[in-house]
């Protein structure tokens, strides 16, 4: 491709339950400035109504014959894809007017780019919480800080050429959680992998502290096996300050009986940690305070504590896993592939 040639650009938005937002997606994707665009779900066996609503906006449907996970719904999406530029979008994400247009500009103007990653919006798809709230405001902060050249995937808002995922491969589906850090490692021993922050999007983000924690600690254990391989890697621990603000809350909590135990002056120790903790990423709380006040900057606060615990929590437990379990520390080289059905 060079930058004169106008591609068809296949959208592949893998879906599950989400009827609840699917229509704002692909509304967004019909007021695309772009006009060489086909849009394909594959949906993963939904059981709300997601695929009327799909054929209601006249796109392609593809269904799977069972649920099989995001990333190897993306790797279906492929199979029935004729666009010489795939853009990878999850069904809970509404995308800017002109982001498919930025990303093929960006992907046809340099042939060293294998992929281009977007970011999200401050404000959500569709606010439900103060949790949903604290969630957008930390992953727009976090991932448009990161503006450049990564190493990583963020898999929710992502484009390539058709070739270069013939010569990647496709995502692994063993890895429904992590996927998106063992592609990006993939992707960058040939190619460039670039955020853009005009690649962007309204994301209806998870509304429930239990399901953020959880998510939290599952994706931070399973990246520890990579992290260890790749010590460079995005949000790894020699280019991040912020793994140490997650063991400074968690050592905060462990030093908190302290003072209890052998005295007063003992409480210096939790009170260091936790400052030690806002501190690593003091412009994430600069930034919330003048975006959204000082009142749900104190909420803020109190959340990504819990958050950093979580973290520093699961990068023990990876740890240990990855000492007493061969089959973990090789969760990176499994590859796989799987099938379904057009309807």
């Amino acid at each position: 491709m060079t930058p004169q040639v106008r591609p068809l650009v296949s959208v592949i938005v893998p879906n599950y339950n989400y009827a609840r937002t699917l229509d704002l997606c692909l509304s967004a994707l019909e007021r695309q400035t772009y006009p060489h665009i086909e849009v394909i779900v594959v949906d993963d066996r939904s059981t709300d109504d997601s695929v009327e609503i799909a054929h209601r906006h006249g796109v392609r449907v593809v269904v799977t014959d069972t649920n099989i996970g995001a990333p190897a719904a993306r790797n279906l999406g492929v199979e029935h894809a004729r666009g010489e530029v795939l853009f990878f979008l999850d069904s809970d994400l509404a995308l800017a007017e002109d982001v498919v247009e930025y990303a093929v500009e960006l992907l046809t103007s340099d042939p060293t780019l294998g992929v281009v990653c977007g970011t999200y919006d401050p404000e959500p798809l569709i606010p439900d919480s103060l949790v949903e709230r604290y969630r957008s405001l930390q992953l727009h902060y976090w991932i448009s800080g990161d503006e450049g050249e990564i190493t990583t995937i963020y898999s929710a808002l992502f484009a390539m050429r058709a070739e270069v995922f013939r010569e990647v491969g496709p995502l692994n589906p063993a890895l429904r959680h992590s996927e998106n850090a063992e592609y990006g490692h993939r992707v960058t021993q040939r190619y460039r992998i670039v955020l853009d922050n005009r690649i962007r999007g309204r994301h209806d983000h998870d509304d429930r502290l239990g399901v953020v924690l959880s998510k939290f600690f599952h994706r931070a254990r399973l990246h520890i096996p990579l992290y260890l391989r790749r010590p460079d890697f995005n949000g790894g621990p020699t280019n991040s300050s912020r793994g140490w603000g997650s063991l400074a809350a968690l050592f905060a909590v462990l030093t908190a009986p302290l003072p209890v135990l052998l005295g007063p002056a003992w409480l210096v120790a939790p009170v260091a940690l936790l400052a030690g903790s806002i501190a690593a990423d003091l412009g994430m709380y600069r930034f919330v305070r003048r975006y959204a006040g000082i009142w749900f900057t104190l909420y803020f606060t109190a959340v990504h504590f819990l958050v950093n615990v979580t973290v520093a929590v699961a990068v023990f437990a990876g740890a240990a896993q990855c000492l007493l379990s061969s089959r973990f520390r090789h969760t990176y080289d499994i590859p796989a592939y799987p099938t379904s059905a057009e309807v």
